[in-house]
C-alpha cells in the first residue's frame, strides 16, 4: 500500500527533528511512503529544519513535499495535506509526538485487513523528566485528570468514536470532504463524527502505539486545558452530536461551584450548606482516590514527594477546562 504520512507543525523547532528521525526509522518500505511536511507559518526554525530534512532524504522516500499552511491552524493544515497527498491512504502524526519504528506498518496492516479508518493508543510522555514534570504526567495520564477517550484508556481491540493519530483510506475523505476550518481544537471530534455518520467504522487496535509529549509546565498545561474547554463550548454550536457527556463534566463542576457559592452567600437554607458540603466531600474523596491510584499505578521512578499535590492539580485542571467552556458558552 502506498501510504502518505503527514506532519503539520507550528513553531516546533524543539521537536520536529525527533519526529522526522522517527519517520526515517520506520520499518515500512520507504519507497511505498510519501511524506507531507506542512509548515503553519512558523516564526522559528521549523520550516528550515523541514527543508533540511527534505534536502538530505529526498531519495530515501518515494516522495517528500514541503507545503505551506498560511492560515496556521491544524484543520487548515490537514486540508492542505488532503489536497496534495497521492497515497492510497493518509496517516497523520502530530509534530509534538514520537512513534515507534513499526507505527506505519501496523497501521497499514490494519487498513489492508479491510478497515477504512484505524488508530491506536496514544500515551503521554515527558521530554525532560524532572520530578515535578513526572507529577504533571501522572495528572495528565490519570482518567480523572484527562478523559476517558479510548486513545488514552485502552479498551482493547474494538470500534471507537474517535482516534488521535489516525490512518484513513482515500475513499473516506473523498466521500466526506475535508476538515472544518472553523474548529481549531476539536477538528478531530467533528471529522470523526462525520466519518461515522457516513457509514465508516473507526477501528482501534491497542498494538498500534504513538506517544504525545505533554506541556512542560503547569501554566502551559492549564492554558492548554482552558483552550480545550473553550473549543468544546464553540463546538457545541457547530456540531453538538460530535461531543460526549464527559466533555462537559468540568463545566458542570465549575457551575456547581459558582451556584453553590452564590446560594450559600445569599440564602440561609441549611440544606444548601449540606448539599454544598456533600459535593465538596465527594469531590475531595474522589480526587484523593484517583491520586492514590495514579501513584500506585506508576513506576517507582515516577513517584516523587510532589505527587501529594495531585488532588490540587486535578482541581486546577478541571477548573481551567470548565472555565474555558463557560467562557465560550456565554461569550
Amino acid at each position: 500500500m502506498y501510504i502518505s504520512l503527514c506532519v503539520i507543525a507550528y513553531n516546533e523547532e524543539d521537536y520536529i527533528n525527533s519526529i522526522l528521525e522517527d519517520i526515517k526509522q520506520q520499518d515500512y518500505n520507504h519507497q511505498d511512503m510519501e511524506l507531507l511536511l506542512v509548515d503553519s507559518a512558523s516564526t522559528d526554525k521549523t520550516r528550515e529544519l523541514m527543508q533540511d530534512f527534505l534536502n538530505k532524504n529526498d531519495t530515501e522516500f518515494r516522495k517528500i513535499s514541503l507545503l505551506d499552511n498560511p492560515k496556521r491552524t491544524l484543520p487548515c493544515g490537514w486540508n492542505v495535506a488532503l489536497k496534495a497527498y497521492e497515497g492510497e491512504a493518509i496517516l497523520k502524526v502530530d509534530a509534538h509526538a514520537t512513534i515507534p519504528k513499526d507505527f506505519v506498518s501496523k497501521n497499514v496492516a490494519l487498513l489492508k485487513s479491510g478497515e477504512d479508518v484505524c488508530g491506536g493508543r496514544r500515551p503521554t510522555i515527558i521530554k525532560d523528566g524532572t520530578n515535578w514534570q513526572d507529577t504533571l504526567l501522572l495528572a495528565e495520564n490519570s482518567m480523572f485528570g484527562s478523559s476517558i477517550a479510548s486513545f488514552r484508556n485502552n479498551p482493547g481491540k474494538t470500534y471507537v468514536k474517535s482516534i488521535f493519530h489516525g490512518a484513513y483510506k482515500r475513499k473516506v475523505f473523498d466521500k466526506i470532504g475535508g476538515f472544518n476550518e472553523n474548529l481549531t481544537r476539536t477538528e478531530d471530534n467533528e471529522i470523526h463524527y462525520r466519518i461515522r455518520k457516513a457509514g465508516f467504522k473507526i477501528a482501534f487496535d491497542p498494538e498500534i502505539v504513538s506517544y504525545q509529549y505533554i506541556r512542560s509546565s503547569l501554566p502551559k498545561m492549564l492554558k492548554q486545558k482552558h483552550a480545550n474547554g473553550y473549543w468544546i463550548g464553540k463546538t457545541l454550536r457547530v456540531c453538538p452530536g460530535c461531543l460526549s457527556l464527559y466533555h462537559f463534566v468540568p463545566f458542570a463542576f465549575v457551575m456547581a461551584i459558582l451556584v453553590s457559592s452564590l446560594l450559600c452567600i445569599f440564602t440561609k437554607l441549611s440544606i444548601i450548606y449540606m448539599l454544598t458540603g456533600l459535593m465538596w466531600g465527594a469531590y475531595i474523596a474522589l480526587a484523593l482516590l484517583m491520586a492514590v491510584m495514579a501513584v500506585v499505578g506508576a513506576d517507582k521512578k515516577s513517584r516523587h514527594l510532589s505527587a501529594i499535590l495531585l488532588p490540587v492539580l486535578f482541581f486546577l485542571l478541571h477548573v481551567s477546562y470548565g472555565l474555558g467552556t463557560l467562557k465560550s458558552i456565554f461569550r
